[in-house]
């Protein structure tokens, strides 16, 4: 059996179709079977909600008297793209104000815009000829702008790892808080209930079919950026008028320690043609899996702790190392139900039909990493090799006289087995003098807990490491926790006065 296109717009024009969420899908196939619901149900309807920071959008203000070619462009403070026509921009939802740093940005402009508040609009300009005027200072509101099309480079993904961090500090992360020692586990999506999970083969999501963004009526591009479906990655372009859209559906966010997003309520509607259609829409939760990633690991292609499915990250607890750790979301499974229902809305009452893909998505795609022709300079290809280092059983007179000598502010303190324990710096050791209560030994005065990097790391990641922790050197060690050598401040310095800056 299979039904078209049309045999289904035509129900929907009568009245007639049957308009059934994905989330109540899965209980019509095991009540009726394939054929069964086939023949019951004419659209599945899908909806997530959640941040999606690849998002922005485009607007025209209209030609200002005397007009203006506007070069640079902010919007409440937040900076957009200057590089289009006289008075056209884009503004990205992840743009953070030039005043309120990460508490504000585009993405809170898009939601102002929508739920009608007033925007400053500021430009200047170097002047010419057609457009003399140099600066410009006005309020818009949104029914002020010609046009103001969202238009996101990539949303809606097929599923999305969920995260965990295995260090012993707390990391912030676009992925939330992530509590150290695999504290906590967090992930988004709506798992049956997202889109292209109905979908993946993309047989009827693509380029020119409807979709729900934002509360209003919008469409499909096609493929979004970073579109990786054959990991199981697909992502979507899709637009659509913010004049017809709802702040319901549209949220600036601030993830802390992170920066801006925008959360987006997006859905599209599947017309059931066939028994694949059954089988796709028909997924649930237990089937979708996704990785929990450790985001404590600073690297492109960080390791996997274990895999786990949607419905096992919505009970709220996951294992995780043999131990049980609360799970939570970042998108809303709630909202997302109200766009899947928003949808079957529309169509039943015959306001919104069906159509196939005017350009199909390869679902076979996979995304690739950047191609770096200059690699960064590694710890490895600067760290001073020259260890001066402490057992912790010495005297505190001992480390003093090193330090005095001037060759180092830091001592690696180490075990009979040459492992590193701990570190005393000319502060510890003033501290101690003024204060002999403490001690007489290495052992009594050293900080345990020591901040360290290897060979291997980025010297960007150990830049970030002192400015995190306020230190001025990092002790090197090797896979068996031995210092093989110090990156300090000095060592930085001398590599950004220009050595690989060139």
């Amino acid at each position: 059996m299979h039904k078209s296109i049309g045999q289904i717009n035509e129900r929907i024009r009568d009245g007639n179709a049957r308009v059934v969420t994905a989330e109540e899908m899965p209980a019509i196939v095991a009540e009726l079977g394939e054929e069964g619901a086939l023949r019951e149900v004419d659209v599945v309807t899908t909806g997530t909600f959640g941040a999606m920071c690849s998002s922005g959008a485009f607007f025209n203000f209209g030609h200002a008297d005397p007009p203006i070619r506007m070069e640079r462009i902010w919007l409440n403070d937040v900076e957009a793209y200057g590089g289009l026509a006289a008075v056209d921009t884009y503004l990205g939802a992840t743009q953070k104000s030039d005043t309120r740093d990460d508490s504000y940005g585009g993405a809170h402009v898009i939601e102002d815009f929508i739920a009608g508040k007033s925007v400053e609009l500021r430009a200047i300009s170097r002047g010419t000829d057609c457009y003399p005027r140099r600066t410009i200072t006005t309020e818009l509101l949104l029914e002020n702008l010609n046009q103001a099309t969202m238009c996101n480079p990539r949303n809606g993904y097929q599923r999305y790892n969920a995260a965990s961090n295995s260090t012993d500090r707390s990391l912030h992360t676009y992925m939330g808080l992530l509590l150290p020692n695999c504290g906590n586990v967090t992930y988004s999506g709506a798992g049956l209930l997202n889109p292209i999970s109905n979908d993946p083969k993309f047989r009827l999501i693509g380029s020119g079919v409807p979709a729900f963004i934002g509360g209003a009526r919008g469409m499909i591009v096609g493929e979004g950026t970073q579109h990786s479906p054959a990991a199981g990655f697909g992502t979507l372009m899709v637009t659509g008028d913010m004049k017809d859209m709802s702040p319901d559906f549209v949220r600036g966010a601030t993830m802390n320690g992170y920066g801006v997003t925008l959360y987006v309520g997006l859905g599209i509607p599947l017309p059931v043609l066939d028994i694949e259609t059954v089988r796709s829409c028909a997924v649930r939760d237990e089937d979708i899996t996704v990785d929990i990633i450790d985001y404590g690991i600073p690297a492109r292609d960080r390791p996997s702790l274990r895999k786990v499915t949607y419905a096992e990250l919505k009970s709220g607890f996951v294992e995780v190392n043999g131990e049980e750790v609360r799970a939570s979301s970042l998108s809303s499974f709630r909202k997302a139900r109200e766009v899947a229902e928003g949808l079957k809305k529309w169509i039943g009452n015959g306001s919104l039909e069906m159509t196939l893909p005017t350009r199909c998505i390869n679902p076979s795609r996979a995304a690739k990493p950047m191609k770096e022709t200059v690699h960064g300079p590694r710890v490895l290809d600067i760290m001073d090799r020259r260890v001066i280092s402490i057992s912790q059983e010495e005297e505190i007179s001992t480390a003093a006289g090193k330090l005095l000598k001037g060759e180092t502010n830091h001592l690696p303190v180490i075990d009979a087995h040459g492992k590193l324990v701990g570190i005393v710096t000319t502060y510890d050791i003033s501290k101690a003098v003024v204060n002999p209560a403490k001690g007489s030994h290495v052992r009594d005065i050293m900080r345990k807990k020591v901040i360290t990097t290897t060979p291997d790391e980025p010297v960007d990641i150990a830049v970030q490491k002192l400015e995190k922790f306020n230190i001025s050197a990092l002790p090197v060690v090797d896979a068996d926790y031995r210092v093989i050598a110090m990156l300090t401040a000095i060592d930085l310095g001398k590599l950004f006065g220009g050595r690989w800056l060139k």
